[in-house]
């Protein structure tokens, strides 16, 4: 091995840069107070990991970017598990960087001669921060469209060079299209990464060149190796645990494929950017370029200008009460804005929810398809028979249903449902019909709204008729309190309707209920 050592070191000098690393001399006072810089860049590495592991599976085009990801968390072994990672990481990386740089602002590390160290983490800071708003749009679900189209338009808004910045992000007057997530992804992926490398070189040059901020007169020092190192390593360990524990007990859910013609959706930014978001409401009209444009640049500006506000000497943290006030109110201020963000989100109902994932083939399908594969069930016709389309007659079925029927207790409309289903069998209705495919209680539920003639004032899934409200998306609109109280006492909540109430009992009830609330727009 020290043949091996001597030759690597002889051709390539390594070994006498990373003993060099290892040995330089650090302030007798570093601890854990100084881990977070080391845990930032780890978050980093991790990201670059997981982004290259999702990247091999991933097809960035509009028409199959949210087919990809659907594959990496259903094919994709482990794939779960890596998306959860990247995006949880990415959250983690953000919290590690603000809470460095608030450690480096409250112990007074940015003073001379370090004014280039705290800018350069500045600008590593807006990158994580880019990072966060390029890969929002990458899932290419209805969460990921319209929170960038909110970013989109708040970007049109700036003074004169709004319309440019819009055309730079491949947006037409706001609209989202495959020109936008073509540069989002190429910024995300080719441009940042880069950008970001050579930034942390950068600020690591630095910390080296001037060294890290000691106490107040403090001329004792000690070696990065072991003492540091091993508190690094223990940070970043047990960083990576909860990354690890968060990935696997928080999964990340994909939504519904964008929509651009969702209007009723409500964009909502990822937690880190919920300040921003309320902040616009409270500047709403003439001022909504204030609280869109100056104040977020005039922070911005604050950020790279602490080294030349504060030029005072170096003292004790436990004296810098005027940083701890600072800090202390851009936490409270952030936190609230966040938290009144966090209440007035719209609650939606758990059927509302349970619809923002992708939809199964049996919620694309009428209801008397769906209660004709309730049908083909109760009947047990799989076991003999394949669900494929018949070259049988309607007449021809009923006549073959009645003389093998034996003891299946279907009534002659539910027998004529089931002729009429054979007849027009195609793959999303075999995709419904796969064992556990279709639940038993929307089967039952679809049972129900046929037997109840619900279609032929109601129209769900293109068929029906129109005289009373459409079924589709009825979860957006009501919650199932409403939906069964309206079962029972129609007049009660709807006066002047022609619907009658309808006496289910509680198993019919619960089925239609559920059956028409998980019905997609």
């Amino acid at each position: 091995m020290k043949a091996i050592f001597d030759w690597v070191e002889e051709r390539t000098g390594l070994g006498g840069i990373v003993s060099h690393f290892l040995n330089e001399d650090i302030p007798a006072s570093s601890g854990w107070k100084h881990v977070l810089g080391s845990m930032a860049m780890f978050a980093f590495l991790l990201q670059v990991v997981t982004g290259i592991l999702l990247a091999l599976n991933y097809a960035p085009t509009v028409g199959e970017a949210y087919s990809s990801l659907k594959y990496i968390l259903t094919e994709l072994t482990g794939g779960p598990v890596i998306r959860s990672m990247h995006h949880w990481g990415a959250s983690m990386m953000i919290i590690v960087v603000v809470m460095h740089m608030c450690q480096v602002f409250l112990w007074g590390a940015y003073k001379r001669p370090r004014e280039a160290t705290w800018i350069a983490g500045v600008v590593l800071l807006l990158l994580t921060l880019a990072y966060g708003l390029t890969g929002y749009l990458l899932p290419w679900d209805n969460r990921a469209y319209w929170g960038t189209v909110v970013t989109v338009q708040i970007a049109g808004q700036a003074p004169g060079a709004g319309p440019y910045v819009q055309r730079l992000l491949g947006s037409d007057g706001g609209a989202i299209g495959a020109v936008t997530f073509s540069r989002f992804y190429a910024a995300h992926v080719l441009i940042l990464p880069p950008i970001t490398a050579l930034m942390i070189a950068f600020h690591v040059y630095l910390v080296r060149k001037h060294g890290v901020a000691p106490e107040p007169m403090e001329t004792a020092t000690k070696k990065f190796y072991p003492s540091q190192v091993y508190k690094d390593t223990v940070a970043i360990f047990l960083m990576f645990c909860v990354l690890v524990g968060l990935s696997i007990a928080a999964s990340v859910p994909l939504g519904r494929m964008a929509d651009p013609t969702d209007t009723t959706y409500t964009p909502r930014p990822e937690w880190y950017f919920l300040f921003l978001f309320q902040l616009l409401k409270l500047f709403e009209g003439p001022l909504e370029l204030l609280g869109t444009v100056v104040l977020p640049n005039l922070a911005i500006v604050a950020l790279f200008l602490v080294p030349f506000i504060d030029r005072s000497k170096v003292v004790n943290v436990s004296k810098r009460l005027g940083a701890f006030a600072v800090l202390g109110l851009a936490g409270i201020t952030w936190g609230a804005l966040t938290m009144a963000a966090v209440k007035t989100t719209p609650i939606e109902n758990e059927f509302a929810k349970a619809l923002d994932r992708p939809v199964e083939a049996w919620q694309t399908l009428p209801a008397d398809d769906v209660a004709a594969i309730g049908y083909f069930q109760q009947a047990n016709c799989g076991k003999c028979h394949e669900a494929r389309k018949t070259e049988r007659d309607e007449e021809w079925l009923l006549e073959h249903f009645n003389q093998n029927a034996g003891s299946v207790s279907l009534r002659p409309v539910q027998w004529k449902g089931l002729a009429k289903f054979h007849g027009r069998l195609n793959d999303t209705h075999r995709a419904a019909m796969e064992q556990g495919a279709t639940p038993a209680w929307a089967l039952a539920g679809a049972g129900v709204y046929q037997m109840n003639q619900c279609g032929a004032c109601h129209l769900l899934k293109g068929v029906g008729n129109k005289i009373g409200p459409a079924i589709d998306g009825l979860a957006f609109r009501r919650d199932k309190p409403w939906v069964v109280e309206h079962f029972a006492n129609p007049q009660k909540l709807s006066p002047g309707t022609s619907m009658p109430p309808y006496k289910f009992n509680p198993e019919q009830m619960e089925n239609i209920t559920r059956y028409v609330m998980m019905i997609p727009r």
